[in-house]
């Protein structure tokens, strides 16, 4: 079953024109709904919310807030029997015309796949060669700059590696393929800033406010790859999972230290 525009439905027939399919003019989310609950739900709605601004979209009332976000694909996961879901959530504009956008009206499109959790550690990564990450009003959430991750994904799999790090074109760090990257150096947390053009990822905003309730010190900057390759752990985070990085470039990191695996752990 979907959710389209708020009605349960076996399949849905996209009405045409689209302007998501025409200009890419909206964007998605990837949900994790587990335990009965909806992972992140308020962290969510933030990005929605900040990328429907920048699209100038009006979010639809079944997804304006937390509350409601939870509720109605917490109701889509229970019409599949799916106790544990990875849900996508992809919204845009309605209605035609050409890049004159006629209306702020949104449509909108839940699909769900079983979710099975995969935190094994990630043996082989490197830095991209051919694609780096594109810093723009619209780089923090999720879809206009999907094709960015497509290329990654293909370097990924013709190199054999397991995962691929992005740089900006200026060669500061900036994610992995599709998670936020973190390392550890003398107990001190990093991580890209935003203006590295990289995802705002809701795990990524959880993780940081967790380390910092716990008077862990957190640096977010624009660091070259030679930071990185100092560090004494590596990870990666999204809404699925947290993965340690047990080699970048041919060099290899230990795990993170008890009192950050311990962190990790509680999120």
């Amino acid at each position: 079953m979907l959710l389209f525009n708020n009605d349960l439905v076996p399949t849905a027939a996209l009405p045409l024109p689209n302007r998501g399919l025409a200009f890419g003019d909206g964007f998605f989310e990837t949900l994790i709904f587990t335990a009965g609950q909806l992972r992140y739900a308020a962290d969510h709605l933030a990005r929605m919310q900040q990328a429907a601004a920048a699209l100038y979209l009006t979010l639809p009332a079944a997804l304006a807030t937390p509350g409601a976000l939870a509720a109605t694909l917490a109701g889509l996961a229970r019409a599949n029997d799916l106790p544990a879901t990875r849900l996508r959530l992809q919204v845009w504009r309605g209605g035609g015309g050409r890049y004159t956008p006629p209306t702020s009206a949104a449509e909108w499109l839940a699909t769900t796949e079983p979710f099975v959790p995969d935190d094994s550690p990630i043996a082989r990564a490197d830095f991209a060669r051919d694609t780096h990450s594109v810093l723009s009003p619209l780089s923090f959430c999720k879809g206009p700059q999907a094709w960015l991750y497509v290329r990654a994904a293909h370097e990924r799999q013709q190199r054999g590696l397991d995962e691929l790090l992005l740089c900006d074109a200026a060669g500061h760090v900036a994610e992995a393929g599709a998670a936020a990257i973190f390392w550890v150096q003398d107990e001190v947390l990093y991580t890209p800033a935003l203006a590295s053009g990289c995802v705002a990822g809701v795990r990524r905003a959880a993780l940081l406010r967790a380390a910092r309730a716990q008077g862990l010190a957190c640096q977010e900057g624009l660091f070259k790859p030679e930071a990185l390759l100092a560090a004494d752990a590596v990870f990666t985070a999204n809404v699925a999972a947290v993965r340690v990085v047990q080699r970048v470039a041919g060099r290899a990191f230990a795990p993170p230290s008890a009192a950050w695996q311990r962190l990790l752990a509680s999120l």
